[in-house]
């Protein structure tokens, strides 16, 4: 747009070629100079490569960031989905742990622990069991050395040793999950979502393609235009010096005669420096270097075909292939996936589970020496919800009140839709109308400066009226390329509000370039 606006700026300027050239110069006119260049043509490097637009589109889909993105966001979903599937396998995790007592732990027993110890072999001091070391005496055993630990001074006994090694694997999997089970399909959502944005971002990318390439052909076709100008001006002014020298022509006519040769040769480097920006824009949006040499095929008569349109082949407003109502549409079923979660959550769930450890309690740190002991079990965990102060109800209310919500948010984006496309349908009608209107003054305006340039020459009309002449054939001639490219620039942005492209036909997403509108 910023390229449409610079060149009616130019246009502008070239209304006033006849008013500046009426003012008043103390010098001669054959003492005037002016600057001409030799060639004033576009200078689009060595070598560029001309690029069709289906060329464009297709370079645009394989090296613009946006859809680079958006298919590293399907990658990213799918792995997701793969991630959650693994909620329905076993969790099995292994471990390890060393513990260092620094105290024991006491224990105390309601009895007399002297009764208790007299029970054991060798630890009593009664009749027949003698005492002290001699022959046929059972010596006395310490308790510790007994296996039984250490005696506090209260009568406590300490339990424990001072190293306890840990090692085992565990394994969890869940058997009944309802709830499990039916959040695995929007995880299934989240990747078709993703797909559908990656149709909007390649959608987008398209029009801003055809939008940026139509564009280039615009400033050419501009170029082109004040390029005949100032060529005209030229033999113009060749014209009025000859007749000048024969003293056809007064001072005025060959003063206004350079005047408009120095006036054409801005717009012309004017109209030039909006190629190179609308090939800039190309280069960017299509992801390209923008030092690349690069040029567009055709012109914009190659388009005029097509403004022959049947605009109420789109009465019925079929919206069916909108990327923002599809990706509304699945946010839709999401939340409905998610209300039926929530609801779920009421429903008892069942898990196994199963363990293997193995421990050894040394002093220590003999390793051979060390007595591991297992321990395993396997089992089942039924979990059945009660209470819990209203969450499930709300959870399902708030997901009621999304889904409430989001038909909302459709309803309202079917209607901006529906207004969307009536104005790209009213704007290319009205361009259709203004291109034909348009065809008509170009030809009559050809007539019409060819006769005045024919008047001119014979003495019959003055140089104001050629000037008028070229000035209204460059209005005539812009008017029917600016008809043109607003009615193919309305069509692209329809295209992409239909949502056409990248769908086969059965209305699924394929994300290939064969899907390129047309």
């Amino acid at each position: 747009m910023r390229i449409v606006k610079s060149l009616a700026v130019i246009a502008a300027f070239s209304v006033a070629i006849p008013a500046m050239a009426q003012f008043r110069t103390e010098q001669r006119p054959d003492s005037i100079r002016i600057y001409m260049p030799d060639t004033l043509t576009l200078d689009l490097g060595e070598n560029p490569v001309s690029l069709s637009l289906e060329d464009a589109m297709k370079i645009a889909l394989s090296e613009n960031i946006s859809v680079k993105v958006a298919d590293m966001e399907i990658q990213r979903s799918e792995y997701a989905k793969k991630g959650s599937y693994a909620a329905l396998f076993p969790q099995v995790d292994g471990s390890a742990s060393y513990q260092r007592t620094i105290r024991k732990q006491v224990m105390y027993m309601d009895f007399d622990m002297s009764e208790m110890m007299g029970s054991f072999p060798g630890t009593g001091t009664g009749e027949g069991t003698g005492e002290g070391t001699g022959e046929g005496e059972t010596p006395a055993v310490d308790p510790s050395a007994a296996g039984m630990g250490g005696m506090d001074t209260s009568g406590g006994i300490e339990v424990g040793r001072w190293n306890t090694y840990n090692a085992g694997v565990s394994a969890v999997m869940p058997l009944v999950n309802v709830q499990l089970w039916k959040s695995l399909k929007i995880s299934g959502q989240d990747v078709e979502l993703a797909v559908e944005k990656a149709r909007s971002s390649r959608l987008e990318m398209v029009t801003q393609v055809k939008q940026a390439f139509y564009g280039v052909l615009f400033a050419k076709e501009a170029f082109n235009v004040y390029k005949d100008v100032y060529q005209n001006a030229i033999a113009n002014m060749d014209q009025v010096q000859k007749r000048y020298n024969a003293k056809k022509a007064s001072d005025l006519d060959y003063v206004r005669a350079k005047t408009a040769v120095a006036n054409a040769i801005p717009n012309v480097y004017n109209a030039q420096n909006s190629v190179i920006l609308a090939l800039w824009q190309l280069k960017a949006v299509m992801g390209i270097d923008l030092d690349r040499e690069i040029d567009v095929a055709g012109s914009l008569d190659d388009y005029s075909e097509h403004m022959f349109y049947d605009i109420h082949q789109h009465d019925s407003l079929d919206l069916s292939g909108n990327s923002s109502l599809r990706q509304l549409a699945i946010q839709a079923e999401q939340i409905a996936q998610t209300i039926k979660v929530q609801k779920a959550a009421y429903l008892p769930s069942l898990a196994g589970s199963f363990a293997y450890n193995m421990m050894a309690m040394t002093n220590d740190f003999v390793f051979r020496d060390y007595k591991w002991s297992p321990y395993s079990y396997a089992g089942l965990s039924l979990s059945i919800p009660i209470f819990s102060g209203g969450k499930r109800l709300n959870d399902v209310r708030q997901a009621k009140v999304q889904a409430a919500e989001l038909d909302m948010q459709r309803i309202n984006a079917e209607r901006q839709l529906k207004i969307a496309i009536r104005q790209s349908l009213n704007t290319m009608e009205t361009n259709m109308k203004s291109f034909l209107s348009a065809n008509e003054a170009e030809e009559a305006a050809h007539k019409a400066y060819d006769i005045a340039f024919k008047s001119y020459n014979l003495g019959r009309s003055t140089l104001t009226d050629l000037n008028d002449a070229q000035l209204a054939l460059t209005q005539a001639r812009l008017s029917v390329s600016q008809a043109i490219y607003n009615f193919v620039v309305a069509k692209a942005t329809l295209e992409q509000t239909l949502g056409a492209d990248f769908l086969d036909e059965s209305g699924n997403t394929v994300l290939d370039a064969q899907y390129l509108a047309k």
